[in-house]
């Protein structure tokens, strides 16, 4: 009786510690961590399409993570998005003339931002907008274009 109790005992902490790792294994697959609450500097950049960017996406320089997309709005003058990041603070020097981009990246297709830093010797502070940018390249539009395009050269050939 003491050995089945002692057997049952080690079945649900073996089970609680399996649903503890397959959650943190969740959190960590979808790019959201509870535990990092990361202070930092905003910075905003205004795209014509930013495709699947989320909040939360990574920003990126050379694939090293160095902040997160913390809001997504849509500048009605404008008609373009305005994507605010916040950045780590120990990336302080980043050059005002810093490009940003939305790339696509693992199997799952998720978006991120991606820095290009330039060569002024300012840096970008808290509020700062970055002028420099580059939109998603949404599939759909280039099946478009190239479907239209073949399309073109068939109809000009007869």
């Amino acid at each position: 009786m003491q050995n089945t109790r002692l057997v049952e005992t080690l079945v649900g902490i073996f089970v609680a510690a399996g649903m503890a790792a397959l959650f943190m294994l969740a959190m960590k697959v979808s790019n959201l961590n509870a535990f990092s609450d990361v202070e930092g500097y905003e910075v905003k950049a205004q795209f014509e399409n930013i495709g699947g960017l989320k909040v939360l996406s990574a920003v990126s320089i050379g694939g090293v993570r160095i902040g997160r997309v913390s809001a997504i709005d849509f500048d009605q003058e404008d008609y373009e998005a305005v994507v605010t990041m916040m950045i780590d603070p120990k990336y302080n020097r980043l050059p005002t003339d810093t490009s940003a981009s939305i790339f696509t990246s693992g199997l799952l297709g998720e978006q991120y931002i991606g820095f290009e830093p330039g060569g002024e010797e300012l840096f970008l502070k808290d509020g700062d907008k970055i002028s420099l940018t580059q939109s998603a390249m949404v599939m759909e539009q280039i099946i478009g274009q190239f479907l239209f395009s073949k399309a073109s050269e068939g109809g000009a050939a007869e």
